[in-house]
């Protein structure tokens, strides 16, 4: 490989930008990144841009693209991971669709927990368990019956117990029709007047509509700032819609502005990855909104039940220590005195992850603490392929819940495990992201049964379907591309799991992160409460051996002989588009017998001079020209559907109906219906490294344009650079940013409570 030249960093064009609290550039913005400013990178996930309409005299501008976002998943705006229907049924669950069945199921069960705590009263009484001792504390201290040291109180860990299996039946297989009613005409046009008189745009009302429910025209007027709940929307439009209808009754500290603030920072941050946000955070984003007194806006969002308020950090008082000082032995109080405590982070957080974590963490430590150690998997683990499948084999046989970590040739390793456990005559089977890991899965294990998407398997549409008890009907589950499984995805699949099931989660920790909220994989590592097991499989060849160095932090040359790494150097993004076409259609398909559909553009962002809409535009010309003549698309285009927010599924156009947009989707025919096509299909010749995460094409042609420079970390070149089997070809125009950013640029963290719960679930069998 030669060395690494190329242009000054530059600045701009990158779908990273730095405002935490900004909105998404992307329809489905939804996959945070654990490396760069989630928010956009989530827009990667999606796929496709808000282009915005005109301004209105609100200053609202039309957010379409968050329109089609929500239109596409209005159950929810999480991601579960794209399924399949039976492609030779026509009502079959669509991939859109039974990813939202998945959702609806744990949406309704959040709403049914959140319904039996109590009726709905004002001022935070519908609130329990955490939230209602917090706010207890909180109005004690506000009344001078406490301290201010009770403000935040410290629930004792809750008991794992024992759950029977989830007594979800198999979803219904129903047409697309009947997967997601429309709004009523009626109560669109209610919105739509309601928007006119604001002085916002009539194109708001359907995702309205899908965020606020059939009394959102009501709920508008009443309460303007409701409008935040709409994807794009941004504070300084919502409060122009609020001063054209209340006029001079609203001011930056009323009470409904400073609660819908809160609540949309917290949305904010999960668009980041955040499951939670720490307090002085949320105070600080408010005081850049005029909002005078932050913590009383806290205070009344917490009152309200808009956001939960956790406490983490600080040991609970020693047992037979009173609440009360006076009482307390001094030489006891010297002595505690001089022992260092960790310093209190109070965190606050939307109920829907809340309610996801907590019921995950209880689920793990239920596999873990429910399933039989004692099976006998030695024959198994000897006639395993690899030391590291065997140690795989022996550590699940011994283990409800196992943590896995390698590289792309470490797939091998689980492929081993639901091969043996299967010969044990148990029902094993291994779930992906997407139909492109899933038929790498099949084609490792050897068997085409034994591999689904984690849509179909929770859709009923693969996999075993589901027992007499409503749980998945099998005995081991390995999930591969584990870092891609976002907590509330992650809720969904462990609730679905009988007692006594085992559960492997396996993945590549140096990859970027899930598109929704949480990082279960790098926060089960990290609380060690399961077996872990580190395959010392390498990825072989050059690529493999460059992928390796940059996991470690280090940008080496590597030997190419057969020109499987190749650098191309340039001088700016215009010469980027043209050397990134050129290697797409002639020199790969000539040099390695690759054709252009077999090769996947990478870059950094979706917008600049060098983003994925100008490739994507300059590829199309080249190997597919045409008028557009189906919204855009016509038939042999390379396309990304967004069927939900976050979930990239590449595919193919075919032809186009009165029925809608024909895709095949990895072999799937999938129909975008007319009304959708705009928000959520995209060109796909250029992807962004979120969109491409667990996916492999023969040839990879990764673009970094100097105004990528910002947008650059090491899990970005980490997972792009590693999607590429046969072929690497990186366009090179970021000088020294690249390697800098491989050195120096580790993974965005994210706030998340998993962990702690996990850490605080007794787990006595688990093995550290």
């Amino acid at each position: 490989m030669t060395a690494l030249p190329g242009e000054t960093p530059g600045t701009g064009g990158t779908d990273t930008p730095q405002d935490d609290v900004s909105p998404p550039d992307e329809a489905g913005a939804q996959e945070p990144a654990a490396d760069a400013d989630p928010a956009s990178e989530g827009g990667e996930a999606a796929g496709s841009p808000s282009e915005g309409g005109g301004t209105e005299a609100a200053g609202l501008e039309s957010t379409e693209a968050g329109a089609g976002a929500a239109e596409a998943s209005p159950a929810d705006s999480a991601s579960t991971g794209a399924g399949t229907a039976d492609a030779s049924t026509a009502p079959e669950l669509s991939e859109a669709q039974a990813e939202l069945v998945a959702q609806r199921e744990l949406r309704e069960r959040i709403e049914q927990r959140k319904a039996a705590k109590a009726a709905p009263v004002a001022a935070g009484a519908g609130l329990s368990g955490t939230a209602a001792d917090l706010l207890a504390a909180v109005r004690a201290v506000e009344s001078g019956k406490k301290a201010g040291s009770a403000f935040f109180g410290s629930p004792a860990p809750a008991q794992a117990p024992r759950r029977p299996a989830p007594a979800a039946a198999q979803p219904p297989r129903t047409p697309a029709s009947q997967a997601a009613p429309a709004p009523q005409a009626a109560s669109l046009d209610a919105v739509r007047a309601v928007l006119v008189e604001g002085g916002a745009p009539e194109a708001l009302a359907r995702p309205a509509v899908g965020a606020l429910g059939e009394q959102a025209a009501e709920l508008l007027r009443t309460d303007p700032w409701q409008l935040l709940a709409v994807p794009g929307v941004r504070p300084e439009q919502a409060d122009g819609f609020a001063r054209a209808l209340l006029g001079a009754d609203c001011g930056p500290d009323d009470g409904r502005r400073t609660t819908a603030l809160v609540g949309w920072v917290l949305e904010r941050a999960a668009l980041q990855g955040h499951t939670a946000l720490d307090a002085q955070a949320v105070r600080a984003a408010l005081a850049e909104r005029a909002v005078s007194d932050p913590d009383a806006a806290v205070r009344e969002a917490v009152e309200e039940g808009v956001a939960l308020l956790f406490r983490e950090g600080e040991d609970e008082e020693p047992d037979g220590v009173e609440a009360d000082a006076g009482e307390t032995d001094e030489d006891s109080l010297a002595e505690g005195a001089d022992a260092p405590r960790e310093p209190v982070r109070i965190l606050l957080g939307l109920d829907r992850y809340a309610l996801a974590e907590e019921s995950l963490a209880d689920g793990l430590a239920r596999l873990v603490n429910t399933c039989e150690k004692a099976a006998d998997w030695a024959e198994a683990a000897a006639a395993a392929p690899s030391p590291s499948a065997a140690e795989l084999i022996r550590t699940t046989a011994a283990a409800g819940l196992v943590a896995h970590s390698g590289g792309e040739a470490a797939r091998a390793e689980p492929a081993a495990l639901i091969a043996a456990a299967r010969g044990l005559g148990l029902r094993a089977f291994g779930a992906t992201h997407s139909e492109d890991g899933r038929r790498r899965l099949a084609a490792a294990t050897g068997d085409p049964d034994t591999a689904v998407t984690l849509a179909g398997l929770l859709s009923g549409a693969q996999g075993p379907g589901r027992d007499e008890e409503g749980a998945l009907a099998l005995d081991l589950l390995v999930v591969l591309d584990a870092p891609q499984l976002d907590v509330e995805s992650a809720a969904v699949l462990v609730e679905a799991l009988a007692d006594g099931a085992r559960l492997v989660l396996s993945g590549d920790p140096g990859v970027l992160g899930s598109a929704g909220a949480g990082r279960v994989f790098a926060d089960v590592l990290a609380a060690r409460t399961c077996p872990q097991v580190v395959s010392r499989t390498p990825d072989p060849g050059p690529i493999g051996e460059l992928v390796s160095g940059i996991g470690i932090g280090e940008l080496n040359q590597v030997d190419a002989p057969g020109k499987e790494v190749v650098i191309v150097p340039v001088r700016d993004a215009g010469e980027a588009v043209h050397r990134t076409v050129q290697l797409v259609a002639d020199s790969v398909p000539r040099a390695f017998s690759i054709p252009a559909d077999e090769t996947q553009v990478i870059t950094v962002g979706h917008g600049g001079a060098a983003g994925t809409r100008v490739l994507n535009e300059a590829l199309k010309q080249r190997l597919n020209p045409g008028p557009g003549r189906f919204g855009g698309f016509d038939p042999g285009d390379r396309v990304v559907h967004v069927p939900a927010p976050g979930r990239a599924v590449p595919g193919v156009v075919r032809s186009a109906d009165a029925e809608g947009l024909h895709l095949d989707c990895g072999g799937v025919p999938v129909v975008v219906p007319q009304e959708g096509v705009e928000s959520s299909v995209r060109h796909g010749w250029a992807l962004s490294a979120h969109q491409a995460a667990g996916m492999r094409w023969p040839a990879a042609v990764v673009v970094l344009p100097g105004d990528a420079a910002q947008g650059l970390s090491r899990p970005w070149v980490y997972t792009a650079f590693g999607r590429g089997e046969r072929h690497l070809s990186v366009v090179h125009g970021v000088d020294q940013a690249l390697p800098h950013a491989v050195a120096q640029v580790p993974a965005q963290e994210r706030t998340t409570r998993l962990r702690s719960l996990l850490e605080a679930l007794p787990t006595p069998d688990a093995a550290s």
